[in-house]
């Protein structure tokens, strides 16, 4: 909980004549903490160093971080009192899609202030922006769970798990990569034998395991976050379930392993949003868990730094008093005919100056290249791990092309 009031505090400590808040929802405690923790320390990283590098038109950056709990409505009220009454000009959070959609859809939207997602990764999201429901001020710095719950089938079927129960969270999140995983895992040949969901945060979870092994399923497709899905794993080990599982990006995590234990997991697979290394990558790689005593691999934290960073460049190219600007500068910062910019103090000084003289820029991220498409949405490859000897370890890939024809052939 330390930690968690720690990230309350504004980043301003860099002097300059004027100072450019913006406003942050992130999780910091309940079910998502972990990775709202994470997320936070990412923010605060990116805007230190677009502040080393010279600030935003002679303006220091600094946050105003708000924990929305892992709940939506304590999101909307943290959202509204940043937009409403802090008038910020633009949002980054939250980090899950049971926030971040409501957030959108409630505050961000109606008042057309930019908000920018790390994690948010519910397909709802598209549908939005197809509906026209986002006003265009929608962008999220992962792939859409259209896209990783075809991933994660072929990387079942490919394991040889040919019938699985699945027990995942009644949230938007967990319905939607749940239907996502389901279509095109029964196209692939394999079947479902029970689908479970769950409602967060409960003592037990007893009776939705129970309900789970009502069969004899090659394993169990666990989608939750570390937390809760720690209890679940236990519980289904407990109640003599097969120990192999197949996880969700936000089970990618060293305190899932701990809390279940490393040897109930050397049959635990999963698939994450991947990343393209470039420079940024190695940037974040060693300079994160120094200034965060986070370590760079926890879910959100890459991505998160690239939504801040995204996020300062914007108010760079387009002024902070220009809200209707924004939304495109956002796509500016990653005009894929701009000069290559990378993470850290004397990239975004590299950036500024280009931007000063007008001249366009392409941020390059820590998960790789980026290029948000007309309704907010990146597209990237997926990473394929497993967890031995206690290590959660990279084994494979499937590139964006990959995942595209898959997800083509699919009806």
């Amino acid at each position: 909980m330390a930690a968690a009031i720690a990230l309350l505090a504004s980043t301003s400590a860099y002097a300059a004549g004027c100072e450019v808040t913006v406003g942050v929802v992130m999780e910091l405690t309940g079910p998502a903490g972990k990775y709202g923790q994470a997320g936070a320390k990412s923010v605060e990283m990116a805007f230190r160093d677009l502040n080393e590098a010279g600030g935003i038109n002679g303006c220091t950056l600094a946050t105003d971080i708000r924990d929305s709990q892992s709940q939506g409505n304590i999101a909307v009220d943290a959202a509204t009192q940043l937009v409403q009454v802090k008038h910020v000009p633009l949002l980054i959070g939250g980090i899950i899609s049971s926030v971040s959609i409501p957030i959108l859809t409630s505050v961000t939207a109606p008042a057309n202030v930019v908000q920018i997602s790390p994690a948010a990764s519910s397909p709802t999201l598209t549908q939005l922006g197809k509906d026209g429901k986002t006003n265009g001020v929608f962008f999220r710095t992962i792939q859409s769970d259209a896209l990783q719950g075809v991933a994660a089938a072929k990387y079942a079927i490919d394991l040889g798990f040919k019938k699985l129960a699945i027990i995942h969270v009644n949230n938007d999140f967990g319905v939607n990569l749940v239907a996502e995983f389901s279509k095109a895992y029964k196209a692939l040949g394999g079947e479902l034998i029970s689908d479970t969901p769950y409602n967060e945060k409960q003592s037990s979870y007893a009776a939705e395991v129970t309900a789970a092994l009502s069969s004899n399923p090659d394993a169990l497709y666990l989608v939750s976050t570390p937390g809760d899905g720690a209890t679940i794993a236990r519980t289904w080990i407990s109640q003599g379930g097969v120990q192999k599982f197949l996880l969700n990006d936000g089970m990618h995590s060293p305190d899932f392993v701990s809390s279940v234990g490393a040897q109930y997991l050397n049959e635990a697979y999963g698939t994450s949003s991947g990343t393209t290394n470039t420079a940024s990558t190695d940037y974040f790689m060693k300079t994160y868990e120094a200034f965060s005593n986070i370590p760079p691999q926890s879910p959100a934290a890459d991505r998160s730094y690239d939504a801040a960073a995204i996020a300062g460049l914007a108010l760079a190219i387009a002024g902070p008093d220009n809200a209707a600007g924004l939304s495109k500068a956002v796509h500016d910062a990653v005009d894929p005919n701009g000069t290559p910019i990378f993470a850290g103090k004397d990239e975004f000084a590299k950036a500024l100056a280009l931007i000063k003289d007008k001249k366009p820029i392409k941020y390059e991220g820590v998960i790789g290249p980026i290029h948000f498409d007309e309704y907010g949405d990146v597209t990237g490859p997926f990473q394929l791990w497993r967890i031995t000897d206690g290590k959660v370890v990279t084994v494979g890939e499937m590139k964006t092309d990959e995942v595209d024809k898959l997800k083509a052939q699919i009806k």
